[in-house]
């Protein structure tokens, strides 16, 4: 199946098409300091425009970072509670992601 809007994927191999916010917090808490660092979620196609990536902190927490080339925008910030930066995602995946064409 191919995602509609976005596609979620982590280093360690987890993929959720379309995730919920819901589905993107599971994917944060999922995130470790060894073998699952990292989770991306960008469109669906090849060289996509934008992308919202959370990583584990050394420190404790995490940094996210949302990047736009269209609106030559990038944003990195961090953040310790899991749902507020899921919240935080959706709102600011609402304003990028269109769907796909289906013909």
């Amino acid at each position: 199946m191919v995602a509609t809007y976005h596609r979620a994927d982590s280093e360690n191999g987890d993929h959720i098409d379309d995730p919920s916010e819901d589905a993107i917090y599971m994917l944060i808490d999922d995130l470790n300091d060894t073998d699952n660092t990292f989770v991306v979620i960008q469109p669906d196609e090849d060289d996509p425009a934008w992308y919202v990536s959370v990583a584990v902190l050394d420190s404790g927490g995490y940094e996210i970072v949302r990047r736009d080339t269209r609106n030559r925008e990038i944003d990195v910030s961090t953040g310790k509670n899991i749902s507020d930066i899921a919240h935080d995602i959706v709102l600011w995946l609402k304003g990028r992601s269109r769907p796909r064409s289906t013909s």
